[in-house]
């Protein structure tokens, strides 16, 4: 049985799980941060990071294929135990706010604007980072908040890259490597999701519509991988994110609001 969700949501949900899949085949660097965030904007927050994890575990699988055994042993040593650390505090996060929507999707708009924020300075970040390599301890650290962000919004890209980009890892290496540490990661999310009633039966047939678009999605990064350059295209995702983040702090339509403040002004 479907769940009675708004007609809007399959729009969101359609175009979240074809960004995932378009992210996972490496174009567009790490747009998938956006899939949470957008379809939190129709259904709840936790139901969204419920529906997208098992989606986010199959895209997994297709990554894995073309990347097995194609990673750099001692950063994921080193990433993975601060990525259960990470895991087990976002659980607690999650579930603490469990019934306190209003708070979750603020929390969601501000990590939105945050990587909204990192994707604007990234260059120059990680240009400055690149100048010497990151100590071990930064390696956990980063892993935690990896973990951590990624439990609450399936978005852990940015701190892993802050630790991965600065190892100067050849490109497949590089990919490989998080490809393999974040498929860890949603294997660790399992758990705690499961044990705070996130994964719902509820939400299987939902679930199982979506993930024939993961493939989708992956197909087509593939294909335009090869064709374009994702510069334009990240700027509408971020632009996207931007808005996304906006609304979900305010907890109201932009459309609306702009509708009424014209009418006031009228």
């Amino acid at each position: 049985m479907i769940p009675d969700y708004p007609p809007l949501f399959w729009v969101t949900a359609i175009t979240a799980v074809i960004f995932l899949g378009i992210a996972k085949a490496g174009f567009g660097g790490g747009i998938g941060v956006i899939a949470t965030p957008l379809m939190a904007l129709t259904i709840s927050v936790t139901d969204a990071a419920a529906i997208l994890l098992p989606l986010l575990i199959i895209t997994d699988i297709f990554a894995l294929r073309h990347y097995w055994g194609v990673y750099d042993r001692a950063s994921i040593r080193l990433m993975l135990p601060g990525a259960v650390v990470g895991v087990a505090v976002g659980a607690l996060v999650f579930g603490y706010f469990a019934d306190n929507e209003r708070a979750l999707q603020i929390s969601l708009g501000v990590l939105s604007l945050a990587f909204v924020a990192y994707q604007a300075t990234r260059s120059m970040l990680l240009g400055a980072l690149a100048q010497s390599r990151p100590p071990a301890s930064a390696g956990v650290a980063l892993g935690a908040a990896a973990g951590f962000t990624s439990t609450l919004a399936h978005a852990g890209g940015p701190p892993a890259t802050i630790y991965l980009l600065p190892q100067q890892l050849p490109r497949a290496v590089f990919v490989g490597t998080s490809v393999l540490f974040f498929a860890a990661v949603n294997l660790f999310k399992l758990a705690p999701y499961g044990y705070l009633g996130l994964l719902r039966v509820g939400n299987l047939t939902t679930i199982a519509l979506l993930a024939p678009l993961t493939y989708v999605g992956v197909r087509l990064g593939i294909f335009l991988n090869k064709r374009f350059t994702d510069r334009w295209f990240n700027r509408f995702v971020y632009t996207l994110l931007l808005l996304t983040g906006i609304q979900l702090i305010l907890g109201e339509n932009l459309i609306g609001i702009v509708v009424r403040e014209l009418k006031l002004g009228g």
